[in-house]
Formats: structure tokens, C-alpha cells, sequence
């Protein structure tokens, strides 16, 4: 029998988000990986609870975003207040493979079309980075929330 993936204390955190089928794909990612999801607002298109629920398909029962309505709200959450802010970004500091994940981080990534802030790369913790050919500008945010996720999974699969 396969070994089950065990609940992430993880966090997705998603920046101003652009593109909603990215943050519903990632949505489904952090239901089946069992990791908390934020969203940051103002979204680049309308945030309702019945987009959320469309979004996430059949796994809106399995996730429940917690919605912010500005980088400063959220500092000031709960959810804001464990583990470390992880900003991925091309422009990272360290490589995801040699990043060491901890159970409670906050994954944090940007908008589609421009990233974070200068002050936002300021406050996290840690940058990393998703290894991609030198001629390859970056990858989906989706995608990447998923690598990412998968990853921790990895380094924690036998310490949840």
C-alpha cells in the first residue's frame, strides 16, 4: 500500500494574485498536500466566495483560503505569525534543493506579472529559488507552489 501524505503545517501564501485558474490550481495542490493557503488581496479579479468555490472544484470542502485584504492585514494575522516567510523568486538566494524546509514555513509567491515588492523581498526570511535552464524567464506560479509543496513533502515524509 502507498504511504499517505500527512498534513502539512505548511503554508501556500499567494501575493496579488493575477490569474485565477493559478490560484485555483493551487487551491487543489495545498487541499491534496494538506497545507494551509492565504491570499493576499487586492486580487487582479474578483475574489468571492462563490470564485473560491469554483476555483477549487470538488476540494473546496478540503481548503478553506484565508483571505487578506492587504500585505499589512496579513503581517498582523495569526497565520502570519508562525514559522518563516519563504518569498520564491527568481532572484533567490538559495536553490530549492539545498533549501531545508521547516514544518511550519509560509511559502510565499508573487504576482504573475510582477513579483513582490522590494519591501516584501525585505521581509522574508529566506529567498529560494526553482532551478530552471539560464534561457527559461521563469515558471507558472501554479507550478511552482507545487514543486515547492512537493518538496517539503519530501524532506518531511517521515518526520510530519
Amino acid at each position: 500500500m502507498a504511504p499517505v501524505c500527512a498534513r502539512l503545517r505548511m503554508r501556500i501564501v499567494f501575493f496579488q494574485p493575477d490569474i485565477p485558474q493559478n490560484l485555483g490550481a493551487s487551491m487543489r495542490t495545498a487541499a491534496c498536500f494538506g497545507a494551509g493557503m492565504d491570499v493576499i488581496e487586492p486580487c487582479a479579479f474578483p475574489l468571492t466566495d462563490k470564485g473560491i468555490r469554483k476555483a477549487a472544484m470538488d476540494y473546496g470542502a478540503a481548503i478553506a483560503p484565508v483571505r487578506h485584504a492587504s500585505w499589512n492585514t496579513y503581517t498582523e494575522s495569526a497565520e502570519a505569525g508562525a514559522g518563516r516567510l519563504v518569498l520564491f523568486t527568481t532572484a533567490g538566494a538559495t536553490d530549492l534543493w539545498d533549501f531545508a524546509f521547516e514544518p511550519d514555513d509560509r511559502l510565499l509567491f508573487g504576482r504573475e506579472s510582477a513579483g513582490v515588492p522590494e519591501a516584501i523581498h525585505a521581509a522574508a526570511d529566506c529567498r529560494v529559488r526553482i532551478p530552471i535552464r539560464a534561457d527559461m524567464r521563469s515558471l507558472n506560479v501554479a507550478m511552482s507552489a507545487g514543486i515547492a509543496l512537493a518538496e517539503a513533502s519530501r524532506q518531511h515524509r517521515n518526520n510530519p
